[in-house]
């Protein structure tokens, strides 16, 4: 008779599922190359150098590995944590002319007001007058560009992009856990063999972070730390926790963004200039690819902050790295990674015919890209919808 695996075994085995692996990586792959670019700008206009930037990124992948760790520990879900790209675009745009002394007064006391706005209990009380049906639209709005972005790259990169999509359905029919970890290793493979990407020139070294002592002053502080919350709680944590919600995690809100806003705090001297939920980065974690089961889907989550942490102390030179990936790849993984939540997402949100009116203009709104007064599309969308649905449903 076989005899079973040791507890221990089974232990090490379910922390070493694939699937969780590949989310993880995924998360901070798309993460990354995404966005990476805004931050080299935002610490460029505040006067970094490469010792100063290389610090932005330690504290940053640093705070958001520690967090997604942390807090998916604490609460066994999924919680995804991000720096905020909002603010660091309204931060490039702002930051020049102001002493880094300055600036790095306003990250502490953008962060010191979002953990008021968590520990307070106020955020928490305002996502629970959002109805399900809109967040679920918002949430599809702002995951729709990825989805495109999968059949934009098909029509650039045929052969990559297809033996990527044609990975993927099969998979999905033979081995539907480990869907998006095949497409992305045959990604790779493909993208090898053609030689697209290159990395023997990548230097590996640790980052030393480099302390910056805050000065307050008034101007900046409201003139550029104000509107730094304002975007970052209507922009990231409203669709972060619209994000959990849709997928059925009733995580409490106000320790979350009071914990973020906290490490915020601690981190800014070194670069860390915002901390906030994640919105769609943690849809790869959250989805049936990362595990069938949604009360497991909390390691991917924990995996995810492993490798914001490496980044975080390899700092630029982890970042060169993301951006040896062909663009190609990333758009197709990212966009095929969150296929099933897209889907998801639309049915929740039409799903009520009460409420599919305000959704469909939540959807749209979100999907446009329209802003207004430095603020996003997701909140606009949000607000329009629920504008809608109360007129819709009184008539």
């Amino acid at each position: 008779m076989t005899q079973p695996p040791p507890p221990t075994s089974r232990a090490v085995a379910r922390w070493l599922q694939p699937s969780h692996v590949s989310a993880g990586f995924v998360t901070v792959l798309v993460g990354y190359t995404s966005s990476a670019a805004i931050v080299f700008e935002a610490a460029r206009a505040a006067g970094a150098g490469p010792a100063e930037i290389a610090s932005w990124l330690w504290a940053l992948g640093l705070g958001m590995g520690l967090s997604c760790i942390a807090l998916s520990l604490r609460y066994r879900a999924p919680v995804l944590t991000a720096w905020s790209t909002p603010g660091a675009a309204l931060l490039a745009t702002s930051l020049h002319g102001v002493p880094m002394a300055q600036a790095i007064g306003v990250f502490v006391f953008a962060s010191l007001l979002a953990a008021v706005a968590g520990f307070s209990g106020w955020f928490e009380r305002l996502m629970h007058r959002i109805p399900r049906a809109l967040a679920a639209g918002m949430l599809a709005g702002v995951l729709l560009e990825f989805g495109l972005g999968v059949f934009g790259a098909l029509q650039h990169r045929i052969v990559l992009v297809g033996c990527m999509l044609l990975t993927l359905l099969a998979a999905r029919r033979l081995l539907p856990r480990y869907a998006v970890a095949l497409s992305f290793a045959v990604g790779l493979l493909v993208a090898t063999l053609g030689g697209d990407w290159h990395l023997a020139a990548l230097p590996l070294r640790l980052t030393r972070p480099v302390w910056t002592t805050p000065e307050f002053a008034w101007g900046p502080l409201l003139g550029i730390g104000l509107p730094l919350f304002i975007v970052t709680m209507a922009s990231q944590n409203v669709p972060g926790i619209a994000m959990l919600r849709t997928h059925g995690y009733q995580t409490p809100t106000s320790p979350l963004i009071g914990w973020t806003g906290l490490l915020g705090v601690v981190l800014a001297p070194f670069g860390g200039f915002s901390f906030n939920l994640a919105a769609i980065t943690a849809a790869i974690c959250m989805s049936p690819e990362a595990d069938p089961d949604a009360r497991q889907r909390w390691r991917a989550a924990v995996w995810a902050g492993v490798f914001y942490a490496i980044t975080g102390l390899l700092g630029a030179s982890v970042a060169a790295l993301f951006a040896a990936f062909p663009h190609a790849l990333v758009a197709a993984i990212a966009g095929l990674a969150l296929l099933s939540t897209i889907g998801n997402s639309l049915s929740a949100a039409l799903a009520d015919e009460t409420w599919r009116d305000g959704a469909l203009v939540t959807f749209l709104v979100t999907a446009s890209g329209f802003t207004l007064g430095g603020v996003g599309s997701a909140l606009w969308g949000l607000l329009l919808g629920m504008a809608t649905a109360a007129f819709t449903r009184r008539a």
